[in-house]
């Protein structure tokens, strides 16, 4: 032990030596803070149940415990994840030596290749796993759980594309050019809950993604921009508290951040005014704590897990589901496994869950080992990349169809 623990200080102290002066810490802090409550949130408020084949199909626990929903306001975490998205893009779009289009498509870059390696990975796993044995019910379990959390991509490539205007708008109305982006989220959610609810198309909810979703990344643009100081925090922390209870206690939005089974309404698939209401609150308590977490993430011992996390962001997020499921497919050849198998409808269950959640995390790290690679630029020629991006494209768009249910 004493020699593990030296080699950890030893590589907090490289670490520590390595990181620039002008490394913003804590906007990284809160990045691997938002990055965490992903993998977390999934892996407590997620869980399985087995048929009389030995398919898993997806359960939940907050469909037996209701009052589990205020755990979701902690780990929904995603209005942190666009606002230092957005504060991170303008610093980077103001350092941008090439066109936008060069700098866009860099980040996309980066973004689309560990998409790529995880869906291709599973076009060609579940042939093998499936003559292996497991039920077609397991793998399109499985499917589900591995694409769900890839929308966040895609909408942070639209919101990354609209950077540009985000700058203009924050230099010209600072932190209030986010003010329009919840209005019209409110007029949506006013359309779709209220007493026209019944003649509103279901397709008009689809109006919110996109300025539910920019609006914390509008937001960290202006805060990056140096628009929105103290007295702006303040106002989003207080403004966001009191419109997040009126619209729970008032109005009746759901209480769970997250989609619950079988329930008729979902704050975030696609955002409700709740989602932004948590988002402006979050934003602002970020911002007031930025010099407290800067001064914190100062000590080796503490900054070196956040640069480790930052550097394996799109591994965490595309793979921590694939690491659950290699704990629950082995598993569930094993028959009902507390917390792993079994309906997540009791006490036992949480006590359970809690007990696995250290396993998903170390077969993260195991699987992060190979799969860190696709975060990485690529080391071959021209032709052979282009290659290798075109069969993990079309092996991506085939596990695509096949988690949809199109196949």
């Amino acid at each position: 032990m004493p020699r593990t623990l030296t080699t950890l200080k030893r590589t907090a102290d490289r670490i520590e030596r390595q990181t620039p002066a002008h490394r913003d810490r804590a906007v990284d802090g809160l990045r691997a803070l938002a990055l965490l409550a992903v993998p977390t949130g999934h892996w407590l408020l997620g869980g399985f149940t087995l048929d009389s084949d030995g398919g898993l199909h997806n359960a939940s626990p907050l469909s037996a415990f209701g009052g589990l929903a205020p755990a979701s306001w902690v780990l929904q975490m995603l209005g942190i994840f666009f606002l230092v998205g957005g504060y991170a893009s303008v610093l980077s779009f103001q350092r941008r030596k090439g066109s936008v289009g060069t700098w866009l498509k860099g980040r996309v870059v980066r973004l689309g290749r560990p998409v790529l390696g995880v869906t291709a990975v599973w076009a060609l796993a579940a042939p093998v796993l499936y003559a292996a044995g497991v039920p077609e019910a397991t793998l399109r379990t499985g499917a589900t759980l591995v694409i769900q959390p890839l929308w966040f991509v895609g909408v942070y490539v639209v919101v990354t594309a609209l950077t540009p205007y985000c700058v203009k708008a924050a230099r010209r109305l600072g932190g209030w050019a986010a003010a329009p982006l919840i209005g019209s989220v409110s007029v949506v959610d006013f359309l779709r809950y209220g007493p026209l609810a019944d003649s509103v198309p279901s397709w008009l909810s689809l109006l919110n993604i996109l300025p539910g979703w920019l609006f914390a990344y509008q937001l960290g643009v202006s805060w990056g921009e140096g628009r929105i100081g103290r007295r702006g925090a303040r106002l989003l922390l207080v403004g966001g508290t009191v419109l997040f209870a009126a619209l729970l206690v008032v109005f009746h939005y759901p209480a769970s951040m997250v989609g619950v089974p079988g329930a008729a309404r979902t704050n975030s698939h696609p955002p409700s005014l709740l989602v932004l209401a948590l988002a402006a609150a979050q934003s602002g308590a970020a911002i007031l704590l930025r010099d407290r977490l800067a001064r914190l993430l100062a000590r080796p011992a503490l900054w070196a897990p956040v640069v480790v996390i930052n550097l394996c962001a799109m591994t965490i997020l595309c793979w921590h589901q694939t690491a659950m499921l290699a704990a629950a497919v082995p598993g569930s050849f094993v028959g009902e496994l507390a917390g792993l198998t079994t309906a997540p409808d009791s006490l036992g269950w949480i006590a359970a869950r809690l007990a696995w959640m250290p396993v998903f995390a170390a077969l993260l790290v195991g699987i992060a080992r190979y799969a860190r690679r696709f975060e990485g630029p690529p080391v071959e020629g021209r032709r052979a990349t282009a290659v290798r991006r075109t069969v993990a494209g079309l092996l991506a768009a085939g596990f695509a169809v096949f988690a949809l249910g199109l196949a």
